[in-house]
Protein backbone atom coordinates (compact mmCIF):
# COMPACT_ATOMS: atom_id res chain seq x y z
CA UNK A 1 0.00 0.00 0.00
CA UNK A 2 1.74 3.50 -1.25
CA UNK A 3 2.45 5.64 1.47
CA UNK A 4 2.18 9.88 1.46
CA UNK A 5 5.83 10.71 1.38
CA UNK A 6 7.28 12.97 3.91
CA UNK A 7 7.90 15.83 1.08
CA UNK A 8 4.01 15.34 0.63
CA UNK A 9 2.80 18.66 -0.58
CA UNK A 10 -1.21 18.02 -0.22
CA UNK A 11 -3.00 20.89 -2.20
CA UNK A 12 -6.02 18.81 -2.50
CA UNK A 13 -8.06 19.70 0.69
CA UNK A 14 -11.10 20.07 -1.14
CA UNK A 15 -11.33 16.56 -2.27
CA UNK A 16 -10.23 14.80 0.72
CA UNK A 17 -8.91 16.34 4.04
CA UNK A 18 -6.86 14.11 6.60
CA UNK A 19 -8.24 12.86 9.86
CA UNK A 20 -7.09 15.23 12.32
CA UNK A 21 -5.35 13.95 15.97
CA UNK A 22 -7.51 15.26 17.96
CA UNK A 23 -10.65 13.51 16.15
CA UNK A 24 -8.85 9.58 15.70
CA UNK A 25 -8.04 9.61 19.76
CA UNK A 26 -12.20 10.97 19.83
CA UNK A 27 -13.03 7.88 18.04
CA UNK A 28 -10.55 5.14 19.18
CA UNK A 29 -12.23 4.38 22.09
CA UNK A 30 -15.23 3.25 20.17
CA UNK A 31 -13.33 1.04 18.35
CA UNK A 32 -11.19 -0.75 21.46
CA UNK A 33 -13.36 -0.46 24.40
CA UNK A 34 -16.89 1.08 24.06
CA UNK A 35 -17.74 -0.69 20.98
CA UNK A 36 -21.67 -2.10 22.47
CA UNK A 37 -24.89 -1.60 19.94
CA UNK A 38 -25.95 1.90 20.70
CA UNK A 39 -29.31 0.74 20.38
CA UNK A 40 -28.94 -1.83 23.55
CA UNK A 41 -30.73 -1.18 26.22
CA UNK A 42 -27.83 -2.44 28.61
CA UNK A 43 -25.33 -0.14 29.95
CA UNK A 44 -22.46 -0.89 27.88
CA UNK A 45 -24.54 -0.27 24.74
CA UNK A 46 -25.64 2.89 26.28
CA UNK A 47 -21.97 4.26 26.81
CA UNK A 48 -22.33 4.21 22.46
CA UNK A 49 -25.24 5.97 22.58
CA UNK A 50 -24.01 9.10 24.94
CA UNK A 51 -21.24 9.08 22.25
CA UNK A 52 -24.22 9.80 18.96
CA UNK A 53 -25.97 12.29 21.49
CA UNK A 54 -22.64 14.03 21.84
CA UNK A 55 -21.50 14.21 18.44
CA UNK A 56 -25.29 14.99 17.27
CA UNK A 57 -24.93 18.31 19.25
CA UNK A 58 -21.37 19.26 18.47
CA UNK A 59 -22.77 18.85 14.30
CA UNK A 60 -25.79 20.91 15.51
CA UNK A 61 -23.63 23.89 17.09
CA UNK A 62 -21.52 24.08 13.60
CA UNK A 63 -24.64 24.77 11.42
CA UNK A 64 -26.48 26.53 13.93
CA UNK A 65 -29.39 23.76 14.35
CA UNK A 66 -31.09 21.94 17.35
CA UNK A 67 -29.61 18.24 17.71
CA UNK A 68 -32.91 16.81 16.94
CA UNK A 69 -32.84 18.33 13.45
CA UNK A 70 -29.55 16.15 12.73
CA UNK A 71 -29.26 12.60 10.78
CA UNK A 72 -26.11 10.64 10.58
CA UNK A 73 -25.52 9.72 7.46
CA UNK A 74 -23.10 7.06 5.29
CA UNK A 75 -21.88 10.16 3.29
CA UNK A 76 -22.99 13.51 1.57
CA UNK A 77 -24.31 12.05 -1.12
CA UNK A 78 -26.26 10.20 0.75
CA UNK A 79 -27.54 13.05 3.24
CA UNK A 80 -27.69 14.77 -0.71
CA UNK A 81 -29.97 12.48 -1.92
CA UNK A 82 -32.20 12.21 1.07
CA UNK A 83 -33.17 15.41 1.17
CA UNK A 84 -33.74 15.92 -2.57
CA UNK A 85 -36.18 12.80 -2.63
CA UNK A 86 -37.52 14.01 0.67
CA UNK A 87 -38.74 17.48 -0.69
CA UNK A 88 -39.97 15.84 -3.95
CA UNK A 89 -42.04 12.91 -2.32
CA UNK A 90 -43.75 16.15 -0.18
CA UNK A 91 -46.29 16.87 -2.27
CA UNK A 92 -47.78 14.78 -5.50
CA UNK A 93 -49.01 17.76 -6.98
CA UNK A 94 -45.75 19.42 -7.12
CA UNK A 95 -43.24 17.80 -9.79
CA UNK A 96 -40.37 20.23 -10.52
CA UNK A 97 -37.22 20.79 -9.04
CA UNK A 98 -34.41 23.63 -9.39
CA UNK A 99 -30.87 23.31 -9.46
CA UNK A 100 -28.00 24.76 -10.66
CA UNK A 101 -25.59 24.01 -13.55
CA UNK A 102 -22.31 23.65 -11.71
CA UNK A 103 -23.67 21.09 -8.63
CA UNK A 104 -21.83 18.30 -7.58
CA UNK A 105 -22.52 14.92 -9.59
CA UNK A 106 -24.33 13.90 -5.97
CA UNK A 107 -27.43 15.85 -6.97
CA UNK A 108 -26.71 16.49 -10.96
CA UNK A 109 -26.42 12.94 -11.71
CA UNK A 110 -29.61 12.36 -10.00
CA UNK A 111 -31.20 14.47 -12.55
CA UNK A 112 -32.33 11.13 -14.62
CA UNK A 113 -33.40 8.91 -11.98
CA UNK A 114 -35.65 11.72 -10.80
CA UNK A 115 -36.94 12.56 -14.00
CA UNK A 116 -37.36 8.49 -14.69
CA UNK A 117 -39.54 8.89 -11.87
CA UNK A 118 -41.91 11.49 -13.65
CA UNK A 119 -40.42 14.79 -11.96
CA UNK A 120 -39.28 17.59 -14.08
CA UNK A 121 -35.65 19.07 -13.28
CA UNK A 122 -34.46 22.61 -14.61
CA UNK A 123 -30.50 23.50 -14.25
CA UNK A 124 -30.25 27.23 -13.90
CA UNK A 125 -27.00 28.55 -15.67
CA UNK A 126 -24.42 30.97 -14.25
CA UNK A 127 -22.20 33.68 -15.07
CA UNK A 128 -18.76 34.03 -16.27
CA UNK A 129 -17.55 34.33 -12.29
CA UNK A 130 -19.24 31.57 -11.24
CA UNK A 131 -22.00 33.44 -9.53
CA UNK A 132 -25.87 32.96 -10.07
CA UNK A 133 -28.07 35.13 -11.83
CA UNK A 134 -30.82 35.32 -9.04
CA UNK A 135 -33.25 36.19 -12.11
CA UNK A 136 -32.80 33.74 -14.16
CA UNK A 137 -33.06 31.21 -10.89
CA UNK A 138 -36.67 33.22 -9.95
CA UNK A 139 -37.60 32.71 -13.65
CA UNK A 140 -36.71 29.55 -13.33
CA UNK A 141 -39.99 28.56 -10.63
CA UNK A 142 -42.77 27.29 -11.72
CA UNK A 143 -46.51 26.65 -10.23
CA UNK A 144 -46.05 23.18 -9.47
CA UNK A 145 -41.88 23.70 -8.16
CA UNK A 146 -41.93 21.61 -4.94
CA UNK A 147 -37.84 22.43 -3.88
CA UNK A 148 -35.12 23.60 -4.79
CA UNK A 149 -31.42 22.37 -4.39
CA UNK A 150 -28.54 25.04 -4.73
CA UNK A 151 -24.79 24.10 -3.23
CA UNK A 152 -23.36 26.28 -0.66
CA UNK A 153 -20.02 26.46 -1.67
CA UNK A 154 -18.68 25.33 -4.73
CA UNK A 155 -16.34 22.32 -4.88
CA UNK A 156 -13.94 23.29 -7.68
CA UNK A 157 -14.24 27.36 -7.75
CA UNK A 158 -14.80 28.02 -3.75
CA UNK A 159 -17.58 30.45 -5.41
CA UNK A 160 -20.13 31.28 -2.59
CA UNK A 161 -23.76 31.48 -3.56
CA UNK A 162 -25.99 33.64 -1.55
CA UNK A 163 -27.90 31.21 0.30
CA UNK A 164 -30.00 33.65 2.35
CA UNK A 165 -31.67 35.31 -0.78
CA UNK A 166 -32.14 31.68 -2.08
CA UNK A 167 -33.51 30.43 0.67
CA UNK A 168 -35.82 33.59 1.50
CA UNK A 169 -36.85 33.15 -2.37
CA UNK A 170 -38.08 29.91 -1.87
CA UNK A 171 -39.58 30.76 1.53
CA UNK A 172 -41.48 33.77 -0.09
CA UNK A 173 -42.91 30.96 -3.10
CA UNK A 174 -43.80 28.06 -0.38
CA UNK A 175 -40.75 26.03 -1.80
CA UNK A 176 -38.53 23.70 0.10
CA UNK A 177 -34.86 24.52 0.09
CA UNK A 178 -32.01 22.10 0.16
CA UNK A 179 -28.24 23.16 0.01
CA UNK A 180 -25.22 21.35 -0.54
CA UNK A 181 -22.63 22.35 2.17
CA UNK A 182 -20.18 19.99 2.05
CA UNK A 183 -17.91 22.50 0.88
CA UNK A 184 -18.62 25.36 2.75
CA UNK A 185 -18.68 23.70 6.89
CA UNK A 186 -15.47 24.58 8.19
CA UNK A 187 -14.64 27.61 6.00
CA UNK A 188 -17.88 29.83 6.08
CA UNK A 189 -19.83 30.34 9.10
CA UNK A 190 -23.21 28.41 8.45
CA UNK A 191 -26.33 29.03 10.48
CA UNK A 192 -29.64 27.76 9.46
CA UNK A 193 -31.32 29.98 12.27
CA UNK A 194 -30.24 32.85 10.26
CA UNK A 195 -31.28 31.30 6.52
CA UNK A 196 -34.39 29.71 5.70
CA UNK A 197 -32.94 26.29 4.68
CA UNK A 198 -34.76 23.08 5.18
CA UNK A 199 -32.40 20.69 4.32
CA UNK A 200 -28.42 21.14 5.01
CA UNK A 201 -25.72 18.51 3.53
CA UNK A 202 -22.27 17.90 5.15
CA UNK A 203 -19.41 15.23 4.85
CA UNK A 204 -17.16 14.09 7.68
CA UNK A 205 -14.77 13.95 5.38
CA UNK A 206 -14.31 17.39 4.42
CA UNK A 207 -13.95 18.92 7.75
CA UNK A 208 -11.13 16.01 8.73
CA UNK A 209 -13.32 13.37 10.19
CA UNK A 210 -13.23 9.69 8.14
CA UNK A 211 -14.27 9.01 5.31
CA UNK A 212 -17.92 6.86 5.34
CA UNK A 213 -19.70 9.59 7.78
CA UNK A 214 -22.24 12.33 6.63
CA UNK A 215 -24.93 14.19 8.09
CA UNK A 216 -28.16 15.78 7.22
CA UNK A 217 -30.01 18.50 8.73
CA UNK A 218 -33.61 18.56 8.68
CA UNK A 219 -35.49 21.52 9.74
CA UNK A 220 -38.31 20.41 12.63
CA UNK A 221 -41.34 20.36 10.49
CA UNK A 222 -39.92 20.01 7.14
CA UNK A 223 -41.20 16.56 5.17
CA UNK A 224 -39.05 13.84 5.30
CA UNK A 225 -39.09 10.29 3.74
CA UNK A 226 -36.16 7.98 5.26
CA UNK A 227 -33.98 6.65 1.91
CA UNK A 228 -32.87 3.86 3.32
CA UNK A 229 -35.28 1.46 5.34
CA UNK A 230 -35.09 -1.38 8.34
CA UNK A 231 -35.03 -0.38 11.86
CA UNK A 232 -35.53 2.48 13.94
CA UNK A 233 -32.29 3.79 13.77
CA UNK A 234 -31.49 7.60 14.02
CA UNK A 235 -34.89 8.26 15.21
CA UNK A 236 -36.86 6.27 12.62
CA UNK A 237 -35.02 8.49 9.32
CA UNK A 238 -31.92 6.56 8.45
CA UNK A 239 -32.20 2.51 9.83
CA UNK A 240 -28.68 0.65 10.09
CA UNK A 241 -26.72 0.33 12.88
CA UNK A 242 -24.66 3.25 13.74
CA UNK A 243 -21.24 4.03 12.38
CA UNK A 244 -20.83 5.10 16.11
CA UNK A 245 -16.97 5.83 15.99
CA UNK A 246 -17.09 7.55 12.69
CA UNK A 247 -19.92 9.55 14.36
CA UNK A 248 -18.16 10.42 17.36
CA UNK A 249 -15.20 11.93 14.91
CA UNK A 250 -17.55 14.00 12.99
CA UNK A 251 -19.33 15.47 16.46
CA UNK A 252 -15.63 15.81 17.25
CA UNK A 253 -14.40 17.10 13.69
CA UNK A 254 -17.58 19.58 13.84
CA UNK A 255 -15.94 21.28 17.27
CA UNK A 256 -13.06 22.21 15.57
CA UNK A 257 -14.23 23.46 12.72
CA UNK A 258 -16.38 25.64 14.45
CA UNK A 259 -13.15 26.42 17.00
CA UNK A 260 -10.83 27.25 14.30
CA UNK A 261 -13.19 28.34 11.62
CA UNK A 262 -12.41 32.25 11.91
CA UNK A 263 -8.71 31.89 12.96
CA UNK A 264 -8.21 29.58 9.57
CA UNK A 265 -9.90 30.94 7.39
CA UNK A 266 -7.38 34.25 7.22
CA UNK A 267 -4.74 32.22 7.71
CA UNK A 268 -5.50 29.95 4.59
CA UNK A 269 -6.64 33.46 2.97
CA UNK A 270 -3.60 35.10 3.27
CA UNK A 271 -1.52 31.91 1.46
CA UNK A 272 -3.79 31.32 -0.99
CA UNK A 273 -3.76 34.76 -2.25
CA UNK A 274 -0.08 34.62 -2.48
CA UNK A 275 0.33 31.71 -4.38
CA UNK A 276 -2.55 33.02 -6.82
CA UNK A 277 -1.14 36.31 -7.14
CA UNK A 278 2.11 34.98 -7.87
CA UNK A 279 0.93 32.63 -10.34
CA UNK A 280 -0.98 35.11 -11.96
CA UNK A 281 1.60 38.40 -12.10
CA UNK A 282 4.52 36.03 -12.99
CA UNK A 283 3.01 32.70 -14.74
CA UNK A 284 0.25 34.11 -16.82
CA UNK A 285 -1.92 31.86 -15.58
CA UNK A 286 -6.10 33.23 -15.60
CA UNK A 287 -8.16 32.95 -12.00
CA UNK A 288 -11.20 30.90 -12.64
CA UNK A 289 -14.37 32.20 -10.93
CA UNK A 290 -15.34 35.58 -9.01
CA UNK A 291 -12.26 36.83 -6.28
CA UNK A 292 -14.55 37.89 -3.83
CA UNK A 293 -17.66 35.34 -3.04
CA UNK A 294 -15.59 32.33 -2.17
CA UNK A 295 -14.44 30.36 0.34
CA UNK A 296 -10.71 31.24 1.72
CA UNK A 297 -9.04 28.05 0.84
CA UNK A 298 -9.87 27.76 -2.65
CA UNK A 299 -8.27 29.11 -5.85
CA UNK A 300 -8.88 28.01 -9.96
CA UNK A 301 -6.41 28.60 -11.81
CA UNK A 302 -5.88 28.57 -16.13
CA UNK A 303 -2.80 28.22 -17.69
CA UNK A 304 -2.71 29.23 -21.20
CA UNK A 305 -1.96 26.35 -23.60
CA UNK A 306 -1.22 23.61 -21.00
CA UNK A 307 -3.42 20.73 -19.96
CA UNK A 308 -4.12 20.65 -16.45
CA UNK A 309 -3.53 16.38 -16.63
CA UNK A 310 0.16 16.70 -17.80
CA UNK A 311 0.98 19.75 -15.27
CA UNK A 312 -0.70 17.83 -11.94
CA UNK A 313 1.77 14.82 -13.51
CA UNK A 314 5.07 16.35 -13.46
CA UNK A 315 3.77 18.43 -10.22
CA UNK A 316 3.37 15.27 -8.44
CA UNK A 317 7.12 14.51 -9.45
CA UNK A 318 8.28 16.62 -7.16
CA UNK A 319 5.83 16.04 -4.29
CA UNK A 320 3.04 17.82 -5.28
CA UNK A 321 -0.89 16.91 -5.06
CA UNK A 322 -3.29 19.12 -6.97
CA UNK A 323 -6.50 18.44 -9.02
CA UNK A 324 -8.38 19.54 -12.54
CA UNK A 325 -11.90 19.16 -12.53
CA UNK A 326 -11.50 17.33 -15.94
CA UNK A 327 -13.52 13.92 -16.32
CA UNK A 328 -11.92 11.11 -17.88
CA UNK A 329 -14.67 9.08 -20.41
CA UNK A 330 -13.74 6.56 -22.57
CA UNK A 331 -10.00 7.15 -22.66
CA UNK A 332 -10.51 11.18 -23.12
CA UNK A 333 -10.03 13.61 -21.10
CA UNK A 334 -13.56 15.83 -20.92
CA UNK A 335 -13.54 19.40 -19.72
CA UNK A 336 -15.04 19.92 -16.07
CA UNK A 337 -18.69 20.43 -16.27
CA UNK A 338 -18.37 23.52 -13.34
CA UNK A 339 -15.88 25.60 -16.37
CA UNK A 340 -17.73 24.69 -19.32
CA UNK A 341 -21.33 26.30 -17.59
CA UNK A 342 -19.14 29.14 -17.04
CA UNK A 343 -18.71 29.52 -20.72
CA UNK A 344 -14.64 28.97 -20.89
CA UNK A 345 -13.24 27.36 -23.44
CA UNK A 346 -12.48 24.31 -23.93
CA UNK A 347 -8.57 24.73 -24.15
CA UNK A 348 -8.72 27.00 -20.98
CA UNK A 349 -11.16 24.57 -18.90
CA UNK A 350 -8.32 21.61 -19.89
CA UNK A 351 -5.87 23.99 -18.61
CA UNK A 352 -7.38 24.75 -15.35
CA UNK A 353 -5.91 23.58 -11.71
CA UNK A 354 -7.68 23.17 -8.99
CA UNK A 355 -5.57 24.03 -5.67
CA UNK A 356 -7.03 24.05 -2.03
CA UNK A 357 -5.28 24.93 1.25
CA UNK A 358 -6.36 23.31 4.80
CA UNK A 359 -5.12 23.09 8.23
CA UNK A 360 -1.50 21.46 6.99
CA UNK A 361 -0.97 23.81 4.34
CA UNK A 362 2.44 26.07 5.32
CA UNK A 363 3.89 28.66 4.38
CA UNK A 364 6.76 26.51 2.88
CA UNK A 365 4.41 24.43 0.94
CA UNK A 366 3.44 27.79 -1.09
CA UNK A 367 7.18 28.10 -1.77
CA UNK A 368 7.67 24.38 -2.94
CA UNK A 369 4.98 24.96 -5.44
CA UNK A 370 5.64 28.38 -6.72
CA UNK A 371 9.18 26.97 -7.31
CA UNK A 372 8.16 23.71 -8.96
CA UNK A 373 5.56 25.42 -10.74
CA UNK A 374 7.71 27.21 -13.64
CA UNK A 375 10.07 24.18 -13.86
CA UNK A 376 6.85 22.41 -15.29
CA UNK A 377 5.16 24.96 -17.20
CA UNK A 378 8.92 25.94 -19.17
CA UNK A 379 9.06 21.55 -19.78
CA UNK A 380 5.38 21.37 -21.20
CA UNK A 381 5.94 24.53 -22.93
CA UNK A 382 9.26 22.78 -24.67
CA UNK A 383 11.46 24.94 -22.75
CA UNK A 384 13.35 22.37 -20.84
CA UNK A 385 13.54 18.97 -22.95
CA UNK A 386 11.14 16.44 -21.39
CA UNK A 387 14.61 13.90 -20.74
CA UNK A 388 15.91 16.84 -18.76
CA UNK A 389 15.75 15.65 -14.57
CA UNK A 390 13.88 17.90 -12.50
Amino acid sequence: MAKPPNTLRYFDYNATTPVAPEVLAAMLPYLKESWGNPSSVYAFGHDTSKGVAEARESVARLVGATPSEIVFTGCGTESINTALWSGLRADPNRRHVVMSAVEHPANLNLRPHLEAAGFRVTVVPVLSNGLLDLEAVEASIEEDTALMSMMWANNETGVVFPIGELSALCQRRGILFHTDAVQAAGKVALDVGSVAVDYLSLAGHKIYAPKGVGALYVRNGAPFSPLIAGGGQEGGRRAGTQNVASIVAMGEAARLAAELLESEAVRVAALRDRLETTCVEKFGAQRNGDKVARVPNTANLAFDGLESEALLLLLEREGICASSGSACSTGSIEPSHVLTAMGLSRSRALGSVRISLGRGTKSEDIDHLLGALPRAIDRLKGVIPSSASS
